[in-house]
């Protein structure tokens, strides 16, 4: 029988990657704070979210997940929010036209604050300081008080997640979300692009489609199905002590839910089955994320889907591989062969993001786009040998037109990174880049719907 679970297990259990607060009382005073501190999201909620991903498992609707690398306190704007809403509508409404499939629509957003790092200290000229954590634990600017872990940063990322949500939530459900105006948006994002011949192709076969769903009646209004969306929220649950702090019961069922994001991952650095975050994790009732690198084993998966989703309830865990473009087809089909075996039923995704990060001669952080398109086929192609289905996608993306990957239709170069590079930590998709990686999957999606007459049952699709 399992050990009895609490949202404070965790703390019993070995834990990585969190911060050393120097000041304990602090830090108890601002967790007892948010603990009083009303959800962000609801359970209800998370159990719909839930239920779309059971189809996603069942390959009846296909998984955009995607976002900022770590939202940052200064760049907080409602300019900010609408256009990463709207790049990655243009996105899902390519998917959903190509895929002729529901597009599960989950943002890295609203709580996407805490960063695990490969060091936990950082050296620049000879000066050795602690690693920057994300704005809920430290500041980016390379001092040492600014790098003191400072748990009031947590008030601040509340705050600012309750109102990213309440703009996110707004333009779901109040029009902006229209399929006509994502539509529109996508006629005019690529009327300047190298590929805007490829794009107007699709857009016009889009307009086509829409005239015809007017022909018959159907209409785009804000009361309607085809005028709004269903936008959900994730993170990587890395900081217990605030994830702890957002843990509530649900009325309706008696259940523990996290209330922070409606979807929480667990990490590379932190799956590890007999530590903290796997033993937070395993007793929410929230669609969980579960990021699978080289160094998981088969075995290892195995014991951490049964600890996590001991029921094998669809819809509960997404395997979220991030390989490398060279490692993927190497490391991949073990993992999809043993999960196949044991019939357990989960969601694949693939990160092509972690696994392509490299250093430019120019010294930044980058990710070349031809190696995110090659490790995104590679999944695919691994998928479509084992007879399972590739479910989705995990993206670092932004709404604006940053330079932080090279490549793309209007090739970036390393001499280019330095003209807009804003990140605070990992390099993100630009919004052109992201539509252009959208119209990729949407060809890959229909040459997947080709290789299927009929939709895949859901014991296929694990």
């Amino acid at each position: 029988m399992p050990e009895r679970w609490m949202p404070d297990s965790w703390r019993a259990k070995p834990i990585l990657q969190v911060p050393d607060y120097p000041d304990r009382q602090a830090l108890d005073d601002v967790e007892k704070q948010l603990a009083t501190f009303p959800p962000l999201v609801f359970a209800g909620e998370a159990r719909n979210l839930k239920k779309s991903l059971a189809r996603v498992a069942a390959g009846e609707a296909f998984l955009l997940q995607g976002g900022d690398c770590a939202e940052s306190f200064a760049e907080h704007g409602a300019d900010n929010i609408r256009d990463f809403f709207r790049v990655f509508l243009q996105m899902a409404i390519v998917l959903t036209y190509a895929g002729a499939l529901p597009v599960v629509k989950v943002g890295r957003i609203a709580g996407q604050f805490a960063k695990p790092r490969s060091s936990p200290v950082e050296k620049r000229d000879g000066v050795e300081l602690p690693s920057y954590r994300g704005d809920i634990i430290n500041d980016i600017a390379f001092t040492p008080e600014a790098r003191i872990p400072d748990p009031r940063r947590q008030i601040e990322a509340y705050r600012q997640s309750a109102a990213t949500l309440n703009l996110l939530r707004a333009f779901a459900k109040g029009g902006y979300a229209s399929v006509e105006n994502v539509h529109q948006w996508m006629l005019k994002s690529v009327s300047g692009s190298p590929q805007s011949k490829a794009y107007s192709d699709l857009a016009d076969r889009v307009s086509g489609a829409l005239d015809f769903m007017r022909a018959c009646g159907l209409n785009f209004a804000v009361d309607s199905a085809l005028g709004t969306t269903n936008f959900y929220t994730s993170h990587e649950a890395l900081l217990l002590g605030f994830e702890q702090a957002m843990t509530r019961i649900d009325s309706t069922t008696g259940d523990w839910y996290a209330t922070s994001g409606h979807m929480l991952w667990i990490g590379d650095r932190t799956r590890q089955y007999d530590h903290a975050h796997i033993e937070y994790a395993r007793g929410i009732k929230n669609p969980l994320g579960l990021k699978c690198g080289p160094s998981l084993k088969p075995d290892d998966l195995l014991r951490l889907i049964d600890i996590l989703n001991p029921d094998n309830e669809p819809g509960r865990v997404t395997l979220i591989g991030r390989f490398g473009a060279e490692k993927v087809g190497e490391y991949l089909p073990a993992l999809v062969r043993a999960v196949k075996r044991e019939g357990k039923t989960v969601v694949w995704s693939c990160d092509p993001m972690h696994g392509n990060t490299i250093t430019s001669t120019s010294g930044y952080k980058t990710r070349p786009f031809d190696l995110i398109l090659k490790e995104v086929r590679s999944f695919f192609e691994v998928h479509a040998a084992e007879g399972t289905y590739a479910g989705g996608v995990h993206l670092e993306m932004t709404g604006k037109n940053v330079t932080e990957c090279t490549g793309g239709a209007r090739a970036i170069t390393d001499s280019d990174l330095n003209d807009r590079y804003h990140t605070v930590c990992d390099p993100r998709l630009n919004a052109e880049q992201a539509i252009d990686l959208a119209f990729l999957l949407a060809d890959l999606l229909r040459k997947e719907r080709a290789g299927r007459a009929t939709p895949m049952p859901a014991a296929a699709g694990l």
